[in-house]
């Protein structure tokens, strides 16, 4: 319960008084050790929720992170995680809590049960190539997390352009558009020059050669003639919490009509 909850139901009676003062006294910070300190509070602070980087960590520094994390909060999502990474977390895992590892987008969550409140929001995730599939599930992933509901359309770029109108039917009502693509990295402009929605452009690390590696897939969507927001290579995580975030706040202004 974030501290709006706890005060709703303060008001209606389902908590008392001393439980909430209970609730509202425990720490906004754990440490873990002299590793690391879980910010328990961001999701009610920022409106999204602490993701665990498991690339460039130790295995056992890891596992005491994402064990603490939902032990405090009742769910911990890490990204960009390996697979000998999973089977050390998923080795001893606490009491009640249960893991699921999403191998498309390197995603392990933990759960004791806790699910994450819907928003309301939905957002779309495309990719122009398969290649490209890895970023957006890990954009996936994040937008779920933060309760959007999310639709996808994978390998309808340019190339064939044909594809790309039966996904944006597919698609139609999402309140943001998540664009994958690597190489030439034209799709993000494309989506956005035919839909009345934000559109965040996620460059890949697709391609070869001159200004290969995500770089030349960059510069095209920062020069987009279409509107978009462009993050940086690779980052499904940022576009994924951007897009949720985002999509949050338009159903909240549509509910409140």
């Amino acid at each position: 319960m974030d501290k709006a909850d706890i005060l709703r139901a303060v008001a209606d009676g389902s908590l008392s008084v001393e439980e909430a003062e209970s609730l509202l006294s425990k720490p906004a910070v754990s440490k873990v050790g002299d590793v690391a300190n879980l910010d328990l509070e961001r999701a009610s602070r920022c409106g999204m929720p602490e993701i665990v980087l498991a690339e460039g960590k130790d295995t056992d520094s890891l596992v005491q992170i994402m064990h603490n994390f939902v032990n405090a909060a009742g769910r911990c999502v890490a990204s960009r995680i390996t697979a000998e990474q999973t089977k050390a977390v998923c080795a001893a895992l606490p009491d009640g809590v249960e893991a699921e590892f999403r191998e498309a987008g390197n995603i392990l969550i933990l759960t004791d049960g806790t699910v994450p409140k819907p928003s309301g929001g939905k957002v779309a995730v495309l990719t122009a190539g398969t290649s490209d599939i890895r970023v957006a599930e890990e954009a996936r992933a994040i937008a779920e997390e933060m309760g959007a509901e999310v639709v996808t359309a994978y390998d309808v770029g340019v190339a064939g352009i044909h594809r790309l109108f039966p996904a944006l039917e597919k698609v139609s009502g999402a309140d943001v558009y998540v664009v994958c693509a690597g190489r030439e990295g034209t799709l993000p402009s494309v989506v956005a020059g035919l839909v009345d929605k934000p559109v965040i452009g996620v460059p890949v690390s697709t391609g070869y050669g001159y200004m290969g590696h995500g770089q030349a897939a960059l510069a095209s969507m920062l020069q987009s003639c279409a509107v978009i927001t462009v993050v940086n290579i690779d980052a499904g995580f940022t576009a994924g919490a951007f897009a949720a975030r985002t999509a949050a706040l338009i159903a909240e202004a549509r509910n409140t009509k």
